[in-house]
């Protein structure tokens, strides 16, 4: 497999689809401004894209991939999931429909206040929940290609939610809607449809042998269910954590806002480089231990890090240089003030620091799930994300809302430490000499290019787009060759 070929392909339709997502964020403020109406739309939304990360994208693929794999490909598993799966859809979709109302009010009990407001979060939530059963199909069928070595269809699934989602806010823009709400949620269930159709299309043209049967209850089925609910519990204590640092975080004016924004810069590279790189070795390193070929995961695993490191640790030097253009020359405009301008770009540069333990760490905890380890990366989640959490409450008294970013890279490092040292211990991972000086060396010319990057004068947005563009000019060419002659 062609590791570098396919990280930078999902890779970048990854920058493509949060390029378009941020389109489509633009366009949604535009539409439905900041009040009623985007509070029922992003209300509803949150369900669907909940159960998305849980039972799609998060724990299921990194949980059957393996499986899968180890299986040698096995259609009539592959059937059995399938089924379970879409069965289980249904009936969570047919008890959401029902407990809808008590569902909305849990989430968002302060909806009650505004008259109609609430029986509105209902009905969008109601349509737009009917998403879950095609984008978690949809997540199964990626999954099944991930393991056969295509990734950029897949990938290119978010893409196409964002873009239908542009198209329908662009009809409201332009020739009106009185019924917006209702036209964003059935574009949101009308993309899942899409996706899966096309993603299954792929699937019955390259013969896989994927259909529905009638559900079977193996010891491989037992097995899987018990994996996903130990994986689920952790995202589930994921979730806590993000919830204990917003809460902390709110008792400062603004500062919700602040680390919203810097997260979401921050995170940008991460998706583009850390998760495309997760995504390839999910199946490339399952491959190679079903095939029990320790020197293949090696190899890999060197591959990808040197790779990943090349490009995330200029990411940083460059965040930390221009996280205060960057924000002003993106966000400070009308009621955006350089207070607010100076406040995450102050968190940009910290939590900035993270990215390389982030990347790191999905080669390990992807390691750990293709060897069907799952209990490994969640337990020590919950302990990296417990520290978190304690930082947040002791740090916040001194530092006030920096204390969420400084918990977040603490903790980023703490996790990669306690992944990396269970890897080694089954030694399911080894770092070679070659691989420890080019990411050193990629450090320091990283560190070179940034200072003087730094030297140079940013006048407005136009400045900023140079600027990057000749950072990466100079920095990438003399990276390359750090990379093909060290």
């Amino acid at each position: 497999m062609k590791l570098g070929k396919h990280i930078f392909g999902v890779g970048a339709m990854t920058g493509i689809s949060r390029i378009f997502g941020f389109i489509r964020d633009m366009l949604i403020a535009r539409v439905l401004g900041a009040g009623r109406l985007s509070d029922i739309f992003f209300a509803a939304f949150k369900l669907p894209n909940l159960f998305r990360d849980l039972l799609g994208e998060g724990a299921l693929s990194a949980i059957f991939i393996p499986m899968y794999t180890d299986s040698r490909k096995d259609e009539n598993f592959a059937r059995n999931v399938f089924s379970w799966l879409m069965v289980g859809l249904l009936g969570l979709t047919i008890l959401f429909e029902i407990f809808m109302p008590l569902v909305v009010w849990l989430l968002a009990p302060g909806f009650d206040a505004v008259a109609g407001k609430m029986d509105a979060t209902i009905t969008i939530s109601r349509i737009m929940f009917v998403y879950v059963i095609f984008v978690c199909g949809a997540a199964f069928l990626s999954a099944i290609l991930n393991a056969f070595s295509r990734f950029l269809i897949a990938a290119f699934m978010p893409v196409l939610l964002n873009i239908m989602l542009i198209c329908a806010l662009l009809i409201a823009l332009v020739w009106g809607s009185d019924n917006v709400l209702y036209l964003m949620a059935g574009t949101v269930v009308l993309s899942g449809v899409v996706q899966f159709g096309i993603l299954w299309s792929r699937i019955r043209r390259r013969h896989f042998g994927l259909r529905l049967i009638i559900p079977r209850w193996t010891p491989q089925m037992k097995s899987l269910f018990q994996r996903l609910g130990v994986s689920i519990v952790g995202s589930g204590f994921y979730q806590i954590t993000i919830i204990v640092g917003t809460l902390v975080a709110s008792f400062q004016s603004g500062a919700v806002s602040w680390l919203y924004y810097s997260d979401r810069i921050v995170q940008l590279p991460f998706a583009m480089i850390g998760l495309a790189v997760g995504t390839v070795l999910m199946s490339s390193i399952s491959n190679a231990l079903a095939d029990q070929n320790m020197r293949s995961v090696y190899i890999q695993q060197n591959s990808s890090m040197r790779r990943s490191m090349m490009l995330i640790l200029p990411c940083v030097a460059g965040l930390v240089v221009l996280a205060e253009p960057i924000i002003r020359y993106l966000f400070e405009y009308g009621a955006w003030t350089a207070e607010s301008t100076r406040a995450v770009a102050n968190a940009i540069m910290i939590q900035a620091f993270v990215l390389p333990a982030m990347v790191i760490s999905q080669i390990y905890s992807k390691t750990l799930y293709a060897s069907q380890d799952v209990q490994t990366p969640v337990r020590t989640s919950m302990v990296s994300l417990g520290v978190a959490a304690m930082l947040y409450l002791c740090l916040f008294p001194f530092v006030g809302y920096l204390a969420i970013p400084i918990g977040v890279v603490i903790s980023g490092y703490l996790k990669n430490y306690l992944l990396g040292r269970a890897c080694r211990v089954r030694c399911l991972t080894q770092c070679d000499t070659r691989t420890k000086r080019a990411i050193t060396a990629f450090g320091l010319w990283a560190a070179i290019v940034g200072l003087l990057l730094a030297q140079v004068q940013i006048v407005n947005i136009w400045t900023l787009a140079l600027a990057i563009a000749g950072y990466g000019i100079v920095y990438l060419p003399v990276a390359y060759l750090i990379d093909r002659r060290i």
